[in-house]
């Protein structure tokens, strides 16, 4: 039950039923919304109708708000309606929707919430994609998180998700990855190696590699060819990068249903060519020259003619070179057939989470897809900005086992699972975030983890508490369904009922932006007003949750602390983080 869609429903009938909506037959109501008002001392709910549609109806946005008020009154589920500053209207709505609210939670627990907005559109979402060249890092972290995350939501929300991983196996950082890898090899053979040398991949995480390759090919790797040992060099040092970078999601709770290899792109006859040759029929490949860039000239800009996509005629900034001087293709032509591949594989949306080096990209890709989908197939890039260490409140320094960077795992292992991904959601992905080792364990408000954590926490153990001073008490579904709401009168308690009934709003507004972080700060409310209601209950013993004196009341808010749990153990979920029965 979303009270808010359905309440908009309820303004856009009386709107359509006033005398002045005649003289509008195409009145437009998509910008009608219906949301809690930002001080909840107003009412419960608030619409800005009279604001969107006053010049619509050719009227002042106050005088029409009082009519859709007068409207409104007549509903019998509407207590009060207000008219506010120049023409918002505040709703109080009758207890029977907040009995219906909490009796839709108690029935259907953690499905509570779940949406069918998706309608089981096909959507790719891909994530992390980071070159198999080492250990993931800090900054892939937070990419991660919100990739899978978003993809959670979106399940949720009705979808049918495929999360997708692209292995970038082609271009110089693979033969980078391959001479590296020789290099240990040797040194598990016995060389003294000496300083790697710059240039090369520097990492501790290649020793194994070296061991792994003596124990495949012994000396022989030395006296062959060295065409014959590179190719294998990069193929084995792939498939232990990969095996290293799925450890490390698994750490992270996070996985992904495709791993696409982009050098299965390349070659004689492959996805490339024959994705160049199809875009080249419908003239969207030409051959070309391109304006110098402004500025100073780079070294490496040549004028000549090129092989070029006519991405400018789809929102980029220049058409984007498909080859290289030597012929040899560019990242932007793997890119390019990569597109079509998802397109082709039918998905009508196409999500990727990038870091923030990547804004550059955003122009070319939506381009891509528009031209090769014909606008059928929305591209959608969500950049993630960089996670900044702190311990203490101090910039944090720490150990880089892995050569020059911090690694994931290094982060896990200081912190817990938990940690990582809640607080990689606890700011939108646009906005830079810092990461502090000793606020994300400790234990107090300030730690959104372990507030929400606890919230839960919290509500099992008055489960466990009542189940155990309660004879009557069993805590089953059909018991806790069949209580009186109507038992619910304090003001504490009807709050967490409202601020539950926002569930299936935020799903719908974080699926429907790309924003799981929302589920995020949503949990933390959620939290809030349970820890605030039980704090309460500390000094009005008739306001807890448990008194064997009034049985038929009890039921009633041990049904409210079940509703609660349930919300954020669905919360929790979405976001990849575990709801715990008891903290420690």
């Amino acid at each position: 039950m979303n009270i808010f869609a359905d309440f908009a429903e309820r303004v856009n009938k009386v709107v359509k039923g006033l005398d002045l909506a005649a003289d509008a037959p195409e009145l437009d109501l998509r910008r009608v919304t219906v949301e809690p008002p930002r001080d909840a001392a107003h009412g419960d709910l608030a619409t800005n109708a009279a604001m969107v549609l006053a010049k619509q109806l050719k009227m002042k946005p106050r005088d029409l708000a009082t009519k859709i008020a007068e409207g409104l009154r007549a509903d019998s589920e509407v207590e009060a309606v207000d008219v506010a500053g120049p023409g918002f209207i505040n709703i109080r709505v009758s207890r029977v929707i907040w009995e219906r609210v909490i009796t839709e939670v108690v029935a259907e627990g953690k499905k509570f919430g779940e949406s069918s907005r998706g309608n089981g559109l096909k959507v790719n979402v891909e994530y992390v994609s980071a070159n198999p060249t080492g250990p993931l890092h800090v900054g892939h972290t937070r990419g991660a998180v919100v990739g899978d995350a978003l993809a959670n939501l979106l399940a949720f929300s009705g979808y049918d998700v495929t999360r997708e991983y692209l292995i970038n196996d082609a271009g110089s950082q693979i033969d980078t990855l391959a001479k590296s890898t020789f290099l240990r090899y040797r040194e598990a053979l016995g060389e003294d190696i000496g300083a790697i040398p710059e240039g090369l991949y520097p990492g501790d995480y290649l020793v194994p590699v070296g061991t792994a390759l003596v124990e495949t090919y012994g000396r022989g790797l030395i006296d062959m060819g060295e065409g014959e040992r590179h190719a294998i060099l990069k193929a084995f040092a792939i498939e232990k990068m990969m095996d290293l970078v799925r450890e490390d999601l698994s750490k992270l709770n996070v996985r992904h249903d495709v791993f696409f290899s982009e050098k299965s792109m390349h070659g004689q006859g492959r996805a490339i060519d024959e994705t160049l040759d199809t875009l080249r029929k419908r003239d969207l490949v030409y051959n070309g020259t391109l304006p110098p860039p402004k500025g100073e000239l780079p070294d490496d800009w040549e004028d000549r003619e090129q092989t070029l996509f006519r991405s400018s005629n789809y929102g980029d900034d220049i058409d984007r070179p498909l080859a290289k001087s030597d012929g040899s293709y560019t990242y932007f032509a793997a890119d390019v057939a990569y597109m079509r591949d998802k397109v082709e594989r039918d998905f009508k949306e196409l999500i990727f989470v990038f870091g923030a080096d990547h804004a550059g990209y955003v122009k070319r890709l939506e381009a891509v897809g528009n031209a090769i989908s014909d606008g059928k197939v929305d591209v959608i890039v969500r950049l993630c900005q960089l996670v900044k260490l702190f311990k203490g409140g101090e910039p944090f320094k720490m150990s880089k086992r892995s050569g020059n960077f911090v690694t994931l795992r290094d982060v896990v292992d200081a912190v817990g699972v938990d940690a990582v991904r809640f607080m990689m959601l606890y700011r939108k992905n646009d906005a830079p975030l810092d990461f502090d080792f000793d606020k994300v364990t400790e234990q107090s408000k300030d730690n959104p983890v372990f507030y929400v954590q606890y919230g839960h926490a919290r509500c099992r153990s008055v489960l466990r508490q009542a189940v155990e001073e309660l004879n009557w008490f069993s805590n089953t579904p059909g018991e806790l369904q069949s209580a009186d709401f109507a038992q619910l009168e304090d003001e504490g308690e009807l709050t967490l009922i409202a601020k539950m009934a926002q569930w299936p709003r935020i799903v719908e507004g974080a699926s429907e932006n790309h924003e799981p972080h929302r589920v995020a700060f949503y949990l933390y409310e959620l939290a809030n007003a349970l820890h605030s209601h039980w704090s309460r209950g500390k000094e009005k013993p008739q306001l807890r949750f448990i008194n064997d004196k009034t049985p038929e009341l009890t039921k009633a808010r041990l049904a409210l602390v079940y509703a609660v749990s349930q919300v954020i153990a669905s919360g929790l979920n979405v976001l990849g983080v575990i709801a715990p029965n008891e903290m420690r």
